[in-house]
């Protein structure tokens, strides 16, 4: 079977990779009888030279390879018919920018593979770059904090050579008298808990976060089932909520009185309620004045996020009276940081990280006939352009009829 590492055309430039060079060589030794080769790109974090120093074929034409693994989504125009295909595809959740993409793939008649999908039996995820985003995503919202209120200068992470780099800025820094609320408990949420711990800041319960007062800064991870809670009373349970949270309503204000940076690290499903509404954040109790928002739903559960950001303007201002965007340090404004493709930020750490997970639980599946079932599981869309069964949800989406 022949793997090939594709290019990245999406704009802006994505510069990560599912393989670094040398971890594509670790897959080329456990796999002997599997071929790699990899599209010359003149973006990618690891030059062409690093590849071919270590005996990859480096092209420009890969279209007779079996597989193709790429990170971000392929335009239309260079799906290659009857392929197998890696990428975050960004239709599970019903995207309306990418439905012609995924009615693409089926007329083309490609395996759609997405990395979101590849999970345990437990639907929890396997790979991902999302120890990335909270990392990246957390220094952010401190480098926000530094500029708005200017009390220090950190520099953007992608001037910086690594996550080493990253964490010797940190070092430079003194965090105010404030209280953080992290929300999630997955890797986006370790991802910013570990600069949050990096930076010293003290770790404490729930129930003394919405109850003390504090002479120095601290930080708490909340649940889901602390922000939301049973409509009808009864004690919540996660697996209920995830199964049909339509049961459950937000438990975010005792939060929200008490906060000033919230840091959004969870995973938003469909039709879970939202943490805070645009009402929510007019009351006079709302403390919240600064927000990471590193899960990046759009006018969607955490109601200051308007619009992305980008890297190179990541943050803006959200006017809660006017419910209007402003300028990031506006007085009267929450600043927000939503920027929703933060590990490009970090493209070394982030690709290396990421190819460690795709080695151990994608390639080997390719050739112990898929025994744990995460090929099965993860496949969109089938070789003779039909959904497969897990994603026949998508029908009404593809059809235009959502």
């Amino acid at each position: 079977m022949k793997f090939a590492i594709i290019k990245e055309r999406k704009n802006p430039p994505d510069r990560r990779v599912v393989f670094s060079p040398e971890k594509l060589a670790e897959a080329r030794t456990q796999f002997p009888t599997a071929e790699f080769v990899v599209e010359s790109s003149d973006i990618r974090i690891f030059p062409d030279a690093a590849y071919k120093s270590l005996g990859f074929k480096v092209t420009d034409d890969v279209s007779d390879a079996d597989v193709m693994i790429g990170v971000k989504e392929v335009p239309i125009e260079n799906l290659i018919p009857n392929k197998k295909y890696f990428y975050f595809s960004h239709t599970i959740k019903k995207q309306p920018y990418n439905r012609k993409l995924l009615k693409a793939m089926l007329d083309k008649h490609i395996e759609m593979y997405d990395h979101e999908t590849i999970i345990k039996e437990n639907g929890a995820r396997l790979i991902g770059f999302g120890r990335y985003a909270g990392l990246v995503g957390a220094y952010n919202g401190f480098r926000a904090l530094g500029l708005r209120d200017g009390l220090y200068s950190l520099p953007k992470v992608e001037t910086l050579a690594d996550l080493n780099a990253v964490k010797a800025e940190l070092d430079k820094i003194t965090v105010p008298n404030i209280k953080i609320l992290l929300t999630g408990t997955g890797k986006v949420a370790h991802g910013a808990k570990e600069i949050l711990d990096h930076l010293g800041i003290k770790h404490i319960s729930d129930a003394l976060y919405l109850t003390s007062i504090f002479n120095e800064p601290v930080y708490c991870m909340a649940d889901v089932m602390e922000y939301t809670k049973r409509k009808d009373g009864k004690v919540g349970e996660k697996f209920a909520f995830y199964k049909d949270p339509s049961d459950y309503e937000s438990n975010f204000m005792p939060y929200a009185k008490e906060t000033d940076y919230f840091i959004a690290g969870h995973f938003y499903g469909n039709n879970a309620p939202f943490l805070y509404t645009r009402n929510d954040a007019k009351s006079t109790d709302f403390k919240i004045n600064l927000v990471a928002d590193i899960s990046c739903d759009i006018d969607g559960p955490v109601a200051s996020t308007i619009r992305s950001s980008t890297i190179a303007d990541p943050f803006y201002g959200y006017n809660p009276l006017t419910e209007s965007e402003t300028t990031f340090d506006d007085k009267d404004a929450i600043t927000v940081m939503a920027v929703d493709n933060l590990p490009c930020e970090l493209p070394k750490d982030a690709s290396e990280g990421f190819g460690d997970a795709f080695l151990e639980h994608v390639i080997p599946a390719f050739f112990d006939e898929d025994q744990n079932r995460v090929l099965e599981r993860a496949k969109i869309t089938t070789n003779n352009g039909q959904l497969t069964e897990r994603f026949s949800y998508l029908k009404d989406y593809i059809e235009g009829k959502e």
